[in-house]
């Protein structure tokens, strides 16, 4: 299950990408906006709640450069969020960093592209090994 929310920017591309990988077979569970204007990082803190409960395990942010979003959701314990525009780093954001959460900015790239993304984020594994070290040494971060 993937959690996902935007801000009122990000409000058309969310249903873009719901409706676009709900055919590939993934389920998500819509933490809002509706469209109405409101604070992204109550929509974050709602997303990353889904996650670290462990009632979802991943997560897509969107709003308007996704820089917002990134912010407040890496402010939660738990959460390794990646602001993702470009393949290659977000493949690498799974694959070394192991992130549990994307972020988008809708007024940045288009819905193609933000599409094509969130398909490698989703389907991208964590590699371990080597990376998993820094990871713990991330968590350390979080618990000082």
């Amino acid at each position: 299950m993937i959690a996902i929310g935007c801000d009122h920017a990000g409000y058309e591309l969310k249903k873009v990408l719901i409706e676009a990988l709900s055919e590939q077979g993934f389920e998500f569970k819509d933490m809002g906006c509706n469209g109405e204007r409101c604070d992204y990082p109550v929509i974050a803190e709602a997303v990353c709640g889904e996650i670290t409960s462990g009632r979802c395990d991943k997560g897509i942010l969107i709003c308007g450069t996704g820089i917002g979003m990134s912010i407040a959701s890496n402010k939660i314990k738990g959460i390794r969020s990646a602001l993702c525009s470009d393949c290659f780093s977000t493949k690498y954001t799974r694959l070394h960093n192991d992130s549990n959460v994307m972020c988008l900015g809708a007024r940045v790239i288009a819905s193609g592209l933000a599409l094509e993304l969130a398909e490698i984020f989703l389907r991208t594994g964590f590699e371990g090994g080597r990376h998993q070290q820094r990871i713990d040494l991330i968590t350390e971060l979080e618990n000082k």
